[in-house]
């Protein structure tokens, strides 16, 4: 995984996170929502790295 792709991963699950804790401190459901899907996708973004890490080894 390249430095750039690993710090958009980790930049969306901190964007995600952030989302997700003003969304409840505020009661905002959608907002919770949101920042656990834009984790999920940093998640989905670090696995898909990871495979192609794997098979160009």
């Amino acid at each position: 995984m390249s430095a750039e792709d690993k710090i958009k991963a980790a930049a969306e699950k901190v964007a995600g996170k952030a989302k997700e804790v003003v969304g409840e401190v505020t009661n905002n459901d959608k907002l919770v929502a949101e920042g656990k899907a834009e984790q999920a996708k940093g998640d989905v973004r670090n696995a898909a790295e990871d495979v192609k890490d794997t098979f160009t080894k």
